[in-house]
């Protein structure tokens, strides 16, 4: 495992135990990070019956497909050091 995968997947299991109220805004940065990370470029409709948050999330992470899946990755993992005030080691 290479050193940012393993970065990555700490920063998942963090944030997944994050109890705080996080803005629509940062969510749908973390959601489409995530989702660029793991998906391999393959764009699926978000889980979920609520159409207008599904249309949210897919608008979220189609506006980062030009970056690489390392640079969501990281991107992932520096918001998850932001929003918790914790630097992932």
């Amino acid at each position: 495992m290479t050193e940012l995968n393993r970065k990555f997947n700490l920063a998942f299991e963090i944030a997944s135990a994050m109890t705080e109220k996080l803005p629509s805004d940062v969510m749908l940065r973390f959601y489409a990070f995530y989702k660029h990370a793991t998906s391999e470029d393959e764009f699926a409709k978000p889980s979920g019956n609520n159409n207008i948050r599904n249309a949210f999330k897919l608008n979220a992470w189609i506006q980062i497909n030009n970056i690489t899946v390392d640079e969501a990755k990281q991107k992932y993992i520096e918001l998850v050091e932001k929003h918790t005030q914790k630097k992932i080691l």
